[in-house]
């Protein structure tokens, strides 16, 4: 029977490592000047060079060497004034020249560290995250094995590749044994790898859609006995694919060695796969043995040795820092700290910021994402980003609203009109035939007919008990549809009682 999570922190100690894998958003490939573009037909971006034919030869992506020092200046690291690439030697079935053409004791950055505020439990917690190394590789292809219950090689009937991606530009992001974070590890894994994707972001270095495999992390976690300092046996889970997988990954990893701990078991080490229908894991390969990839210097290519001047011209050119631009937005908008971490924990932040800079009011801008169409992307199991609605459309339904051509009712039919495709909110206001009911005399009509099937609560609202109006209200909304303003049939159904607010 598996330990209670409470359990397992009570009587272990987790230490975490992850290892974040970044394509790049360069126009071509790492060493050859192939295209990069998502979904393209299988095969269709190949070169001598990336298919590792006798005698092509590699040539540096300047572009993806200027992206990776504007990675290790964003994360506090030491730019290396020399730094090399090596053949890192393995099978590689999806990568044709059968070995990866990668950085192994001489990286391009060292020696960082990202600091993250994490909402607990109990309040916003600080940790800081050791970067041990940020370096340049390049990306495998991919295989298909076709056949089989799982979509792994296991039991399938055979496997195609395609080498599209072989060569695409990758930064691999290690950072050192993080400790000290307890209970909290998988919550600090999730929000290291999402302060880490929207720093990412913010740099324009890539795409960083988790879905996609732009960004993917390797977590590994290790278990040992509360008060020890030796490190317990760790396993590696291999290319978690999304924010919630990884504190999903991370706790289900902690339980696993906990129950295996408890019982006297040993650890092993190797690779795990994490499946998102169960929350659970399972082996990959065994790791017991350090592999030895036989690295040695890459003899095709040169040197970096980027110069100090184009270091700071890159430095100079840093956006905004992530966490800096969260707590000036929230101080130009004036939202508390609950609501700040709502948009941050729902990733509607930037969505929220481009309605806002569209000209909408931030509370209602915020609002709208945090509502109904967070409601719509949960039901859907998305992201809010995900769903085809825009910035644009939400501005324009704000608008509809404040003109008095909406009511906040209407306003979700029509979020999902737009969301079913149906166009921009003013295309499903015009073929829904929506039309706020604001004549006054229209509203009485309805009012008098509310008053006359329900007497008896009317004049529970004459005699003082305002409450009990909403049932009158409702069946005036009822009786028009949902298309009056209920703030005015309220004013008006309260003054013709005799009542005020």
């Amino acid at each position: 029977m598996a330990m209670k999570y409470d359990q397992v922190v009570s009587a272990f100690d987790p230490v975490l490592g992850l290892e974040v894998h970044v394509e790049l958003g360069t126009k071509s490939k790492m060493f050859c000047g192939c295209a990069t573009l998502f979904g393209a037909e299988p095969n269709t971006q190949v070169c001598p060079v990336c298919l590792g034919l006798p005698g092509s030869l590699p040539v540096v992506n300047r572009k993806a060497i200027e992206y990776t020092i504007a990675i290790g200046l964003a994360l506090n690291c030491s730019i290396a004034p020399y730094s090399r690439f090596a053949r890192k030697n393995y099978f590689y079935p999806d990568m044709p020249k059968n070995f990866q053409t990668s950085q192994y004791d001489e990286p391009i950055c060292k020696n960082g560290y990202l600091d993250l505020e994490v909402e607990t439990e109990d309040g916003i917690k600080e940790f800081r995250v050791d970067i041990e190394r940020v370096h340049m590789e390049e990306d495998t292809g991919k295989s298909l094995h076709v056949g089989g219950a799982t979509g792994r090689i296991h039991g399938a009937d055979y496997s195609l590749l395609d080498y599209n991606r072989a060569g695409i530009p990758l930064v691999e992001i290690v950072t050192k044994t993080i400790e000290g974070t307890g209970k909290y590890a998988p919550l600090v894994a999730k929000a290291y790898v999402k302060e880490l994707r929207d720093i990412l972001r913010s740099l324009g270095v890539s795409d960083v859609k988790m879905e996609q495999g732009s960004l993917r992390c390797d977590a590994n976690v290790s278990l040992r006995p509360m008060g020890e300092k030796k490190l317990g046996t760790r396993s590696e889970t291999k290319n978690v694919n999304s924010l919630r997988s990884v504190e999903r990954a991370v706790r289900a990893e902690m339980i696993r060695h906990a129950g295996i701990l408890e019982t006297g078991g040993k650890v092993k080490q190797e690779t795990r796969h994490f499946h998102e229908n169960t929350g659970e894991t399972t082996a990959g390969r065994s790791k017991e043995q350090a592999e030895d990839y036989r690295y040695f210097q890459e003899p095709d290519l040169i040197p970096i040795a980027p110069a100090d001047s184009w270091i700071d011209e890159i430095r100079k050119n840093l956006p905004e820092r992530p966490s800096e631009r969260r707590k000036r937005l929230q101080s130009a908008w004036s939202v508390p700290d609950k609501e700040m971490a709502a948009m941050v924990n729902a990733d509607v932040l930037d969505l929220v910021a481009e309605t806002v800079e569209l000209g909408a009011d931030p509370t209602k801008a915020r609002g709208w994402w945090l509502g109904e169409i967070a409601r719509i992307a949960n039901e859907n199991e998305k992201w809010a980003g995900e769903l085809p609605i825009s910035p644009v459309n939400v501005k324009e339904l704000i608008d509809l609203i404040n003109a008095g051509e909406l009511t906040d009712k209407l306003a979700r039919q029509v979020v999902e009109g737009v969301i079913n495709g149906e166009g921009s909110p003013k295309e499903v206001v015009a073929q829904r035939g929506f039309k706020v009911v604001s004549d006054d005399t229209a509203l009485m009509e309805a009012i008098e007919r509310a008053i006359t099937t329900q007497p008896d609560v009317a004049d529970k609202v004459r005699n003082g008990h305002i409450p009990a109006a909403g049932a009158l209200i409702g069946a005036v909304m009822k009786d028009t549809k949902g298309q009056a303003d209920a703030a005015k049939v309220r004013s008006l159904l309260l003054k013709h009682l005799g009542q005020s607010e």
